[in-house]
């Protein structure tokens, strides 16, 4: 066991890094929908599954596009999950044909939460975590369980001091 901190072993994701992992994500799905391979919908987990989401939903040319909204993130402790928005479940059905997209799966919480309402729905993610990785049906890098994912939308550019300091 270790006394670091969860962001202390970071794995940095920068906006061309999340954008080339999303369409390799788009490429890996393209083609195995049912019915002739193609998708009908995209559900987004938001917040951190928007990004990969639109990129996917582009590469895949699918327009229905909609949103579940799952808090399971308290800053950095995790939480049990909630649905806060569900999408137009008229729409998704049993999730039959639709892409849920996240950006990462973690312990796989919020994707049993979201796999309860759309069953038949084949999940996705750019990034996977052994607990998690179960839960998912398709995802395109694995990342070690202690390693914490910085996401470009959680980050700021500032400057940094150099190491060796001033003169």
């Amino acid at each position: 066991m270790t006394d670091r901190l969860p962001h202390e072993k970071g794995f940095h994701v920068s906006w061309d890094q999340i954008h080339r992992d999303s369409r390799a994500l788009a490429w890996r799905l393209d083609g195995h929908g049912p019915d002739g391979g193609g998708w009908k919908a995209v559900v987004a987990i938001t917040r951190g599954g928007m990004a990969p989401a639109m990129i996917v939903s582009r590469e895949l040319d699918i327009r229905l596009v909609d949103t579940i909204s799952v808090k399971s993130y308290d800053h950095q402790a995790q939480s049990e999950p909630v649905v806060i928005k569900s999408p137009d479940m008229a729409m998704m059905g049993d999730g039959t044909g639709v892409l849920i997209i996240d950006d990462l799966v973690d312990t796989g919480k919020t994707l049993e939460v979201v796999r309860a309402l759309l069953p038949k729905a084949h999940f996705a993610t750019v990034y996977a975590k052994p607990k998690g990785r179960p839960m998912v049906d398709t995802f395109i890098t694995e990342v070690s369980q202690d390693t914490w994912i910085f996401f470009p939308w959680d980050m700021a550019l500032q400057y940094v001091e150099p190491y060796r300091g001033k003169d």
